[in-house]
């Protein structure tokens, strides 16, 4: 069963609760109560030698400040919506806006900010946490009151599952991801140019210089964002002179347009000097690939170095940005009587 401990204490006096689960000497994971959050994943590597795989803010205001999306749970809507307007049934509900004017991953006290409810969990030789969260009608301008759960559970092979959950009163929009960023060499070790990437997507969405699509799909053929072949991020972003890699700072901030359907390969990240691996598998129609292009340093991981420009990539499943404004994307549209059901599952190994 998963370890707790009690991590810190917010400032209102409520305890921030962390949860340990694993193998001793395969993967094992961290989990926090702040944000139903995934805080560390360690991964031997060929030769057996451990490094944690996840960046993470190293004190509590890091995560209340600056790294406050490093590996929560976000939501109500992941991603986007441009002008926090969100049009639904006649109705037009104007949402809660960061700095440039839309909602970012559920606005500005989004879930990501949010001490969920976390009890350990045992199912199928797996072990993990499962957290709950009630956002009332009005939170961040979403109407609805919704309740949320959010499942990690890891097996003895290191397949780490995510599955999430939601039901709602009255029709809203729901698009909940988990906003780890991984660096396979060991957080706080450098940059993320050296890793091989691998995205099952034939077509991608660009976006304006506010990082919201523009609208139809595009091939992703002749592009940088062309990774059905296994590519090194860095002879994809370095120089960065397509005009969509400049558009998101010089390397991936978009949406890829997964393949298939179900649960299925969305991605595969590779470092070949350690050789760990990450499968990223999903039921989502999308796939979020940020390379950090905008980190500054200004958070210092556990490692005790901070985190400078492509320190780490997301792989955030999830729908598409801005759908509410977009009839032609996959609706997120939940009504009373529906669940929402979404899974993600990341397989760590070393080759």
């Amino acid at each position: 069963m998963a370890a707790q401990e009690n991590a810190a204490a917010l400032p209102d006096g409520r305890r921030v609760t962390r949860w340990t689960f694993g193998s001793r000497n395969g993967v094992t994971a961290e989990v926090l109560s702040l944000g139903a959050r995934l805080q560390a994943v360690t991964v031997p590597d060929r030769d057996g030698q451990r490094a944690n795989v996840v960046l993470a803010g190293a004190s509590l205001e890091d995560l209340l400040g600056e790294a406050s999306y490093f590996g929560a749970t976000v939501g109500r809507y992941a991603n986007r919506i441009a002008g926090g307007v969100l049009p639904l049934d006649g109705e037009t509900h104007q949402l809660a806006t960061q700095p440039g004017g839309h909602l970012l991953h559920g606005g500005p006290d989004g879930f990501a900010t949010r001490l969920w409810d976390g009890v350990p969990v045992r199912a199928d030789g797996r072990v993990g946490v499962r957290f709950r969260l009630r956002s009332p009608a009005g939170d961040q301008g979403f109407p609805g009151t919704v309740t949320a759960a959010v499942t990690y559970l890891l097996d003895a092979h290191g397949e780490l599952s995510i599955t999430y959950q939601a039901a709602t009163d009255a029709p809203t929009v729901v698009n909940l991801t988990n906003h780890a960023y991984f660096n396979l060499a060991g957080e706080g070790s450098g940059s993320v140019l050296d890793h091989q990437l691998r995205v099952e997507a034939a077509g991608y969405l660009p976006v304006d210089r506010e990082l919201i699509p523009l609208g139809p799909v595009e091939p992703v053929d002749g592009t940088p964002f062309d990774l059905r072949r296994a590519r090194r991020i860095g002879a994809c972003i370095t120089g960065a002179a397509h005009p969509q890699l400049r558009a998101a700072g010089f390397g991936f901030d978009h949406n890829w347009v997964l393949d298939g359907s179900g649960l299925r390969r969305a991605a595969v990240l590779s470092h070949p000097a350690s050789g760990r691996q990450v499968e990223c598998l999903t039921t989502e129609p999308g796939l979020q690939v940020y390379t950090g292009n905008h980190f500054d340093g200004a958070v210092t991981g556990p490692s005790g170095h901070g985190y400078t420009t492509y320190a780490g990539v997301a792989l955030e499943t999830q729908h598409f940005p801005n759908s509410p404004n977009r009839p032609d994307y996959p609706s997120t549209v939940l009504r009373p009587g529906e669940r929402y059901r979404s899974r993600t599952v990341y397989r760590f190994s070393a080759e």
